[in-house]
């Protein structure tokens, strides 16, 4: 649940919007936690995905994968078992990854404590 608040803590502090976290490791392999969350720009989504990058670099942890640093409008990092998915407010609407997985369990993350 740390590594989900750093991550969480460093999106809202670069203005994400509407940040959801999903738990779907009853539904995939693919990991435990999805992160989405919605940007105004390419340049905000990019400076999210840097910060939420460096600030788990920093607990200790280094993204196994990146995609999508190229295009600026969706970039996905991937640790492990949290896959975060960083998208302009448009391409969020249109692939609706919270529909596709609408049985996932939605998890509140407190990053007041």
């Amino acid at each position: 649940m740390d590594r989900l608040k750093i991550i969480v803590k460093a999106l809202d502090d670069k203005r994400a919007e509407d940040i959801d976290v999903l738990e779907i490791s009853e539904l995939t392999s693919l990991g435990d936690y999805f992160i989405i969350c919605s940007c105004s720009s390419s340049v905000q989504v990019r400076a999210c995905a840097n910060e939420a990058e460096e600030k788990m670099k920093e607990a200790g942890f280094a993204p196994l994968h990146i995609e999508g640093y190229r295009g600026g409008s969706w970039i996905l990092l991937d640790f492990d078992d949290i896959i975060v998915h960083i998208m302009d407010k448009q391409t969020r609407e249109f692939y609706s990854l919270e529909r596709l997985w609408d049985d996932a369990k939605h998890i509140d993350i407190n990053i007041e404590e």
